[in-house]
C-alpha cells in the first residue's frame, strides 16, 4: 500500500522495450501460505526485465523492509562489476520500496528508482507475470503453501533454480531466463505487448 509519507517517484519504464541485461530490473512481493503456523509469510523477488531472470529472493517471515533489502542485496551481489550503472528499479509505490532504507541502497549503487502511478497490475507486468508463473506451474492447486517457513525457502530456491536454467519462454523467444541474460539486442517476443490494446494498436 502507498498509504506513507515516502517519496513516490515517477514511472520511468512505460513503453520502454529493454536491450540488454541490467537495463531494469523489476521488483514484488506476494504471499506463501505456512500451513504449520497458520499464516502468511513473503516472498520478496527481483526480476531482470530483459531476460526475466529472477536475480534476487528472500522469504520472509513479515512484511518489514527487510526481505526486500535481501533479495535487492543478492540481486546486486550477483551483477558484474559496473552492471548497474544507467540502472532502473522498477516497483510499486509499497512502502518496503519507498522508505529511506531501500531508496539509500538503491542511490548508493547509482540506480535510477521507477515506481508504478496506480494500483494496475499492467504497470509492473513482468514482475506480476513472474509471481503467478510460480504459483502455477510449480504447484499443483495454483496456490503456493508449505508447512514452514524453512520448508519454504528450501523448496522456493529449487522452483527459482529450475525457473532460470531449465523453464524456456515464449517472451523471451524460447530461452530459458539464464540463456536470455547473456544475450544484447531486442528479443524476439513470441506473444503480444503487454501494452497493446485489445484493437491492436498502443
Amino acid at each position: 500500500m502507498s498509504y506513507h509519507h515516502f517519496k513516490k517517484h515517477s514511472n520511468l519504464i512505460e513503453n520502454l522495450v529493454p536491450e540488454r541485461a541490467n537495463q531494469v530490473w523489476v521488483s514484488d512481493i506476494t504471499y506463501l501460505w505456512l500451513k504449520e503456523k497458520n499464516h502468511f509469510c513473503y516472498l520478496s523477488l527481483i526480476t531482470d526485465m530483459y531476460s526475466r531472470k529472477i536475480i534476487g529472493h528472500c522469504v520472509y517471515d513479515n512484511l518489514s523492509v527487510q526481505g526486500c533489502l535481501i533479495a535487492l542485496k543478492e540481486a546486486l551481489k550477483g551483477a558484474k562489476k559496473n552492471a548497474t550503472q544507467n540502472l532502473v528499479h522498477h516497483s510499486d509505490r509499497g512502502v518496503q520500496y519507498c522508505c529511506h532504507a531501500y531508496t539509500r541502497l538503491l542511490t548508493k549503487n547509482n540506480i535510477k528508482i521507477s515506481m508504478t502511478q496506480s494500483g494496475d497490475p499492467l504497470e509492473n507486468p513482468i514482475a506480476e507475470r513472474v509471481n503467478k508463473t510460480l504459483k502455477e506451474e510449480f504447484t499443483t492447486d495454483k496456490q503456493i503453501n508449505f508447512s514452514n517457513i524453512e520448508i519454504a525457502r528450501r523448496e522456493i530456491k529449487k522452483f527459482i533454480d529450475f525457473y532460470n536454467s531449465k523453464r524456456p519462454h515464449r517472451s523471451i523467444n524460447w530461452l530459458t531466463p539464464d540463456k536470455a541474460h547473456l544475450q544484447k539486442g531486442e528479443i524476439k517476443r513470441m506473444w503480444k505487448n503487454y501494452n497493446q490494446k485489445q484493437d491492436g494498436s498502443f
